[in-house]
């Protein structure tokens, strides 16, 4: 796991393809989930962009999303929505999901999944209603 973690997310990043894929496969899946879906716009072909350039520089690429909108600043970009604990899930589970039908190798999927699970929970800026 340890070589994966250092050597497979440089991997990732060399094949814009694979990250293009996995953006493309994630999306559909964020439309359809009732929990994420009343954050997003109905046309997700912008936010599916910034997703690729942003992760094609958050696994080591070149800084695509800095070159063409400035330092990402990703906590205070998610601060206009609503991102409760709940909403950090399932938009995990759906990048599991994603990753389950591009990425063959489950080593591989485990490290990217735990490289993004930080984030979405530093996104959280609203309690899950009780």
């Amino acid at each position: 796991m340890e070589e994966v973690r250092q050597h497979g997310l440089v991997h990732v990043h060399r094949r814009g393809p694979t990250i293009r894929k996995i953006v493309d496969a994630f999306y559909p899946k964020v439309a359809e989930h009732p929990d994420l879906k009343p954050i997003f716009p109905d046309d997700l072909t912008p936010v599916a962009d910034k997703q690729y350039l942003f992760l094609t520089q958050f696994f080591g690429g070149p800084p695509l999303y800095t070159e063409k909108y400035g330092h990402p600043m990703m906590r205070a970009r998610h601060m206009p929505f609503p991102v409760t604990p709940k909403r950090a899930e399932a938009w995990l589970g759906c990048m599991r999901r994603a990753l389950e039908e591009v990425i063959p190798s489950q080593e591989m999927r485990e490290v990217i999944l735990e490289r993004l699970s930080g984030p979405a929970h530093f996104f959280v800026n609203t309690p899950d209603d009780e």
